[in-house]
């Protein structure tokens, strides 16, 4: 077994249980991509058995901190096990969901989600994708589903120094899918579709969205970023009045389309833009058009703290221009899905703005993402969504 000891120091995030290891932790040792290698603290003593990645900046991952532990087909039928188990105590309103969150269920790098009989998993570490096929096998074992489809085309594969892996693993079938969530029907697709397809960690913000849409006297919606119109579905069974819909991908708004058709909503109360989010809000600005409520879920703009600064010029700009466009006592839905900005960080953000567009609000509620993607403890990096949802003040 080839091993890692750590320099003077540099064990005490593993004695915290965290699971990373990041390269300048390291006084030697190594091992192949994938490897499971014995991680030593600078004394010598067992800290954990991690994945060793020759390539990423974080070196190794731990699989687990226990000595006894083997890593071998039956450890990650077990985690495996334990992950679907959890979900099974669930009340998610949806026959789809996240059934393996990565370093939160103790298999870094690797997610899974469900949408009806079929997988579809992400193989993001060296670890993970040298124990593919085990886990496969797990997955089918432990939830009776026959088909899985990858999607390990993150970039983060990139810097683990793995290809790009796309198509079936197990079984065969469609890859264009309809799930159900809070009783609507919302079309995905698998092969095409951002991430696994869908955003089933926005499952609840939807639900919650349409229940304040029902509230307001009035109901225009501004649905930014809106992929294929979940919050736009939403804020239709919410009543909204009219919702504008704004994303620059064509094929994600043709899903959206099809999404309002498929629930049985009036295309007149449905307006859908292939147009640029900032530019869109100027000219709204510029035009004096207003919104009783906006949904602003932009992609990851800070994946690291390096990207930070850069991406919080960028929420606060889109932020502002939605808050001198919302009306008062209207309400805005706004997220950060980037690791790389912290809640505090996203808060300062969204205040800045505001005092820039001369305008203040309540911050009325705190939003995260849904059950099935849990943050643990000892991985705070789990918490990656935030969100917060503010009434304009009159």
């Amino acid at each position: 077994m080839k091993t890692l000891r750590l320099r003077d120091g540099k064990e005490r995030s593993l004695v915290r249980k965290h699971p990373w290891i990041f390269e300048s932790a390291i006084a030697k040792g190594g091992g192949d991509s994938g490897e499971t290698v014995r991680v030593e603290g600078h004394a010598g003593q067992f800290l954990g058995w991690a994945a060793f990645s020759p390539q990423s900046r974080i070196r190794a991952r731990v699989w687990s901190f226990e000595e006894g532990d083997r890593i071998d087909g039956a450890f990650f039928a077990a985690r495996v096990r334990t992950a679907v188990d959890a979900r099974a105590r669930l009340t998610i309103a949806s026959d789809s969901l996240r059934l393996v969150h990565g370093e939160s269920d103790g298999l870094p790098g690797l997610i899974v989600d469900r949408y009806g009989d079929t997988l579809v998993a992400q193989f993001g570490s060296a670890g993970c994708e040298r124990w593919k096929d085990a886990i496969a096998d797990a997955l089918i074992t432990h939830t009776g589903f026959q088909k899985i489809y990858e999607r390990s085309d993150a970039s983060s594969r990139g810097l683990e120094g793995l290809d790009t892996r796309v198509g079936w693993m197990r079984g065969q079938g469609d890859t264009t899918l309809v799930l159900s969530e809070h009783g609507w029907q919302l079309g995905l697709d698998i092969a095409q579709g951002h991430k696994t397809g869908y955003y089933l960690d926005q499952r609840d913000s939807r639900q919650r969205f349409a229940q304040v849409v029902q509230r307001l006297q009035s109901q225009r919606v501004l649905n930014c970023y809106c992929y294929t119109g979940g919050f736009s579905v939403a804020a239709l069974a919410g009543g909204a009045a009219h919702v504008t819909s704004i994303d620059s991908s064509a094929p994600a708004l043709a899903m959206a389309v099809s999404n309002v058709a498929r629930n049985g909503f009036a295309a007149e109360r449905a307006e859908f833009m292939d147009a640029d989010v900032n530019a869109s809000l100027r000219r709204f600005a510029k035009e004096g058009r207003r919104f009783d409520a906006i949904v602003l879920d932009p992609p990851k703009l800070a994946p690291t703290i390096a990207h930070a600064e850069r991406a919080a010029r960028a929420y606060k700009d889109i932020n502002r221009l939605a808050l001198q466009i919302l009306e008062p006592q209207g309400v805005l839905f706004t997220f950060s899905c980037s690791g790389g900005i912290s809640a505090d960080l996203f808060h300062k953000i969204v205040a800045s703005a505001g005092a820039d567009a001369g305008v203040d609000g309540f911050i009325s509620e705190r939003l995260g993402a849904a059950p099935d993607h849990p943050m643990t403890l000892n991985f705070p990096e789990g918490a990656y969504l935030k969100g917060l949802v503010v009434v304009r003040k009159a």
